[in-house]
């Protein structure tokens, strides 16, 4: 129930004790003790999609990718009920399969941190739900001093709103969005409807509350 940022963010507030939580009003131990662990900022782009839609979110380096993956979902609004994949260099990390999996192995990402696999100035491929194929790029873009007070993980801006799960990946979007646009259109009613009980509600497709992802 509720929105995916705020399922997410419960979740991760509940979950191992190395994951920080979505917020928090006091520095973490490290910082406490005197240590400044740097934070990554990240900008995660959503391809094929006019105009882009992208994040930017604060991780603290020793992120496992498997939470940096329920990050990007939290940032973005995807609601995680699909497989996904980091593609590395020439390494894919993702949740292997032996029964499904034809390629090169995938290595399991809980077991990688993200400060292990890459570096500021890097970028690498996040693709979710291979059905739809949404592909990201993810970019290190620097590294900042974490200071007291300073909330990791967040989502510190963005642009427009994340499409709905299950719409037909970028290309369905864009149809979706003229055909919500065009009251005339036959299946306009038909596709309202559907925005209404399956696609998170009407929305502004260039709406962004970077707010909408702190939990309260």
């Amino acid at each position: 129930e509720g929105s995916p940022d705020r399922e997410l963010a419960a979740l991760l507030n509940s979950g191992p004790s190395n994951v920080v939580p979505l917020h928090r009003t006091s520095a973490p131990p490290a910082a406490r003790s005197g240590a400044t662990p740097d934070v990554f900022q990240l900008k995660v782009t959503l391809l094929n999609t006019k105009p882009p839609i992208w994040r930017r979110i604060l991780v603290d380096p020793t992120t496992s990718l498997d939470t940096l993956h329920e990050y990007i979902q939290a940032a973005f609004g995807w609601w995680n009920c699909h497989l996904y994949e980091f593609e590395i260099g020439r390494t894919s990390y993702g949740v292997p399969d032996p029964d499904w999996d034809l390629g090169p192995p995938v290595k399991h990402a809980r077991r990688f941190t993200l400060n292990r696999v890459a570096k500021v100035g890097d970028s690498f491929r996040y693709s979710y739900d291979f059905g739809d194929g949404w592909e990201h790029k993810v970019t290190i873009e620097r590294s900042i001093q974490r200071e007291p007070g300073m909330i990791v993980p967040a989502c510190v801006d963005g642009r427009r709103a994340c499409p709905p799960e299950d719409c037909g990946g970028p290309w369905g979007y864009e149809e979706l969005l003229k055909i919500v646009a065009d009251p005339s259109h036959p299946e306009h009613v038909e596709r309202m409807q559907w925005l209404e009980e399956w696609g998170g509600g009407r929305r502004d497709p260039n709406a962004f509350d970077r707010t909408d992802f702190t939990f309260n």
